[in-house]
């Protein structure tokens, strides 16, 4: 403890996105001066917006379940919780295009009942899957359901080798495994860590009846992750500089911390390194980190998404899943995005698409818009207002087998230097929710340091 009282405490949170944005409320709501720097011209991170003629468009789809308790206090906090609304209950249209029969919808939903009979039914009226594959689903099921995903050993093999293991077909894994684990680990079943599945499907399978229900922002993301958090730091008080990069930082004999950003001097006793592992690795002090090229061994996994804007209406459904089909989900985004003068704008989300991230865009268009046209047969015939792609190369940490060792917590060996983001060791893949609760996790820690603990958000909810 440095013996200064909360109110005449001084932090600097580096990083503006949702790691940053949270660790800074945290440590304003406790009392605690904060300066929030962001060398962007916005706040947001990776899930942000942008304008392209009168569209305003999301960088990429983002989704949260209803166990993303640590987002759901985030969206709370920002009073952004009614432009974000959850499905009342699980409904994932899925269009399997890719059998001899032809096309077939089927749809995963869930019941009332608890766990595990609420997935059930829906798994039974599930027609992409046979009779022996459905039964072989609830035996993985279960026992993923005796698994501790924080147990090390599961950290180095991967989620393919189990659901082998574990008499899970090709089938099965593509028609529902990969369905769901793709878009929430950014990675095929080959390429992740059984620790990081096993969480994820224990989560949100097996936690509670509506732990999997699907939220996603009925706004662009900038509504939220920009303007509202500016407007909820603002009156939390925190000092907020965009444009401003961290170059610099170093600690002083009283040890008290300096952060320099373009050029301009920040002196606090607490900082919160918000920002990815590589930049993190760049600013750390030396002896900050037992290991600090730990940092640099975790790789990246990218995400691509593919808009359309069609000249009329081509999908009656907010979303689906798709099987047989290089495409993965796609969502109607006309409303959020302002689209006038009626048509319709599709978001196809790619995850995990290292094969296709640096492809250009007319092979990219090539590729797409035909097998939208096989998917949504409305498609056919109907004009293209516009296409376009954006790419988010360093979307994700990759969620390799033994990436586990390489997350550190948010503590460092510097006095009131802590670390914050997805790729922290907060148990979640790197998701808005492990975002969010790294930003928790870093705040408390600098709490600690100040001689002010406060009272975990998620416990008040309790």
């Amino acid at each position: 403890m440095n013996g200064r009282s909360p109110q005449s405490s001084r932090a600097v949170v580096v990083g503006g996105g949702l790691a940053g944005v949270t660790g800074a409320l945290r440590l304003a709501d406790a009392g605690v001066r904060v300066t929030l720097l962001e060398g962007r011209p916005r706040l947001g991170g990776l899930a942000f917006s942008f304008r392209r003629g009168g569209l305003s468009v999301d960088n990429g789809q983002h989704v949260y379940l209803r166990c993303c308790t640590a987002y759901r206090w985030f969206l709370d906090r920002i009073e952004g919780t009614a432009l974000a609304p959850l499905q009342s209950r699980l409904d994932v249209p899925v269009l399997d295009v890719g059998r001899d029969s032809g096309p077939r919808l089927g749809r995963l939903r869930r019941t009332g009942l608890p766990v595990p009979l609420h997935l059930a039914g829906g798994l039974a009226a599930y027609p992409h899957l046979s009779l022996a594959e459905k039964a072989g689903v609830a035996r993985a099921a279960l026992a993923l359901g005796r698994l501790d995903p924080a147990d090390p050993a599961l950290d180095g093999i991967d989620f393919a080798t189990w659901l082998r293991r574990h008499g899970q077909s090709e089938r099965t894994v593509e028609a529902l495994w990969d369905l769901v684990g793709v878009a929430t680990l950014n990675a095929r079943a080959p390429d992740a860590s059984m620790a990081l599945a096993a969480m994820v499907f224990k989560t949100g399978l097996l936690s509670d009846p509506g732990a999997a229900d699907i939220g996603w922002a009925a706004v662009p993301l900038g509504d939220l992750h920009d303007a509202l958090a500016r407007k909820a730091l603002e009156s939390a008080g925190v000092d907020i500089r965009v444009r401003n990069r961290a170059t610099g930082l170093s600690r002083a004999e009283d040890g008290r911390w300096a952060v320099v950003a373009d050029g301009e001097r920040f002196e606090a006793d607490t900082v919160v390194l918000a920002v990815p592992q590589g930049q993190a690795h760049a600013l750390l002090p030396q002896g900050a980190l037992e290991d600090p090229d730990r940092l640099l061994e975790m790789t990246d996994s990218p995400i691509l998404n593919v808009h359309v804007v069609y000249d009329r209406k081509v999908l009656r459904r907010p979303f689906f899943a798709a099987l047989g089909s290089p495409v993965q989900w796609v969502f109607d985004r006309t409303e959020s995005s302002g689209l006038q003068g009626g048509g319709q704008y599709l978001a196809v989300s790619q995850s995990a698409a290292q094969d296709e991230i640096d492809l250009p865009v007319a092979e990219l268009r090539g590729r797409y818009l035909p097998e939208l046209e096989r998917l949504l047969p409305a498609a056919r015939g109907a004009g293209i207002r516009d296409f376009f792609v954006t790419r988010e190369r360093t979307a994700t940490f990759a969620p390799a087998p033994g990436v586990g060792r390489l997350r550190p917590g948010p503590h460092t060996r510097a006095p009131g230097l802590h670390l914050a983001g997805a790729w922290t060791a907060t148990g979640w893949p790197a998701t808005m929710e492990g975002a969010v609760r790294s930003g928790f996790a870093a705040a408390d820690a600098s709490l600690q340091v100040l001689g002010r603990p406060h009272r975990h958000p998620l416990q008040e909810a309790a």
